[in-house]
């Protein structure tokens, strides 16, 4: 039998229940290929429910099981108290980021959203490798 037709409280204590709508937000954030970004608005918009505030409140809730850096805000601005963490994902995945100027002193990029935004779409094609 699996986990999924099991009655839940046959489940595995480790294994945490959701709501329905955290679910497929959290599965809307494990789809974003690394290098890429949706924002919280976007991520509604996907699911065709709730809007911006709904999917950042079950980021804040649920969001450390996933790629949480890769769910934004739309001004491209790291999220607040965790930009280091983030910053860091951010290099190592290849992400677009705007650095800021030497008049910001200790500022921190901000994503491109111009190029780091993704659609939601199957295919990941940059407009460089689309004939």
């Amino acid at each position: 039998m699996s986990e999924e037709s099991r009655p839940k409280s046959e489940l595995p204590a480790d294994v945490p229940e959701y709501p329905e709508y955290a679910e497929r937000v959290l599965d809307v954030a494990e789809r974003i290929p690394p290098g890429r970004v949706m924002t919280y608005g976007d991520v509604a918009e996907w699911l065709e429910e709730g809007g911006p505030r709904q999917v950042g409140r079950v980021m804040a809730l649920y969001g450390g099981a996933v790629p949480w850096w890769r769910v934004v805000r739309s001004d491209g601005v790291l999220l607040p108290g965790h930009e280091l963490r983030a910053l860091e994902a951010y290099r190592a995945e290849g992400t677009p980021l705007r650095e800021v100027g030497r008049t910001a002193e200790r500022s921190m990029p901000r994503l491109d959203m111009r190029r780091a935004r993704w659609d939601g779409g199957s295919a990941d094609v940059t407009p460089e490798t689309h004939t």
